[in-house]
């Protein structure tokens, strides 16, 4: 006969081997969305929104409202945002995004004229209690 201590370690056993292979929390694939929705928020002028997606450490440094001013009211006007790729671990990400964006130049051929380009961030993002944070320098 079989113990019943025995019998509550051998199916604690067999439920480690099952879940061995299944993976808790955001994926590594949920970093590319969450990194386009936060600069989606900033294309859109909703910087308090994207504050939702700083690490909460940032998050305890910095009100959502100062946060939302500083970034709202940039010279910069972002204008599109492209996912290009990432280098990861297992929770951390160097996220790789194109951002299209516009920048106002006085002087240059009179007032209102500006001129359009795009750059790739680079961007750290890391996984905390299983979602992903933006870490901003």
């Amino acid at each position: 006969m079989i113990s019943t201590k025995r019998t509550a370690f051998v199916a604690l056993g067999m439920l480690a081997v099952a879940l061995g292979g299944c993976h808790f929390g955001g994926s590594v694939d949920d970093v590319d969305k969450r990194s386009v929705e936060r600069w989606n928020y900033l294309i859109a002028r909703q910087a308090e929104k994207a504050y939702d997606y700083l690490t909460p450490g940032t998050r305890e440094l910095q009100t959502r409202e100062s946060y939302a001013a500083a970034m709202n009211n940039r010279p910069v006007r972002w204008s599109g945002v492209k996912f290009d790729h990432k280098e990861c671990d297992a929770d951390r990400c160097k996220v790789y995004v194109d951002v299209s964006y516009s920048v106002g130049m006085p002087g240059a051929g009179g007032a209102g004229r500006s001129v359009e380009t795009s750059n790739t961030q680079i961007e750290i993002w890391v996984r905390v209690d299983n979602e992903w944070f933006f870490l901003p320098k």
